[in-house]
């Protein structure tokens, strides 16, 4: 017979992974000032491998509107460059032979209710995954009743996964309103 505290972890476990996936989706969403993390998705080729902009390049933020990207060898130059104009950032590139730098325009009325609205679905696909992770180990507290868990117990134990989902949906809605603050902060 398993116990509460083993559906209890795991469904935190999947809480918890909920959260930071969002986090890092957050973090590639552009909002209006220079950050690092929007090139996270972008892959280039080097040595016949896929690697992220990260890995053969000095990122930095020199000022709030400009992200400097240095690459570690002057052939990746081009090859940068072109996986970020062929990719969602929709940013326009500028090389001047050693650094290539973006800069970050600001965000239009319009843009900023795009990236809204995508922030808002990140969120409730977070909040998706945590309400099946309650509904798993709810289920499998429901399937231990049967199998000789106490009512009492189990009882307990879905009331202790509620409050952990109550918890980590609280957690998200803090880090939609911190995103929004970014977002429109001008």
């Amino acid at each position: 017979m398993a116990e509460v505290k083993d559906f209890l972890n795991n469904a935190e476990q999947d809480m918890e992974s909920a959260v930071l996936f969002l986090k890092d989706s957050l973090a590639r969403i552009r909002a209006g000032k220079a950050n690092i993390h929007i090139l996270d998705g972008i892959r280039v080729e080097y040595y016949g491998q896929m690697s992220p902009i990260s890995a053969v390049a000095s990122l930095t933020t020199p000022d709030a509107k400009t992200i400097a990207i240095q690459p570690w060898e002057k052939s990746l130059l081009p090859v940068i460059e072109k996986a970020i104009i062929n990719s969602e950032v929709g940013i326009m590139p500028a090389n001047n032979g050693e650094i290539i730098r973006l800069s970050i325009p600001p965000l239009t009325e319009e843009r900023r209710r795009e990236l809204f609205k995508q922030c808002k679905q990140e969120c409730e696909d977070a909040k998706i995954s945590i309400r099946n992770a309650r509904r798993d180990a709810i289920d499998g507290l429901k399937k231990e009743l049967k199998n000789g868990m106490p009512e009492d117990v189990e009882k307990d134990g879905e009331t202790l996964v509620q409050k952990l989902h109550d918890k980590y949906v609280k957690n998200i809605d803090d880090l939609m309103v911190e995103k929004e603050k970014e977002m429109m902060t001008i």
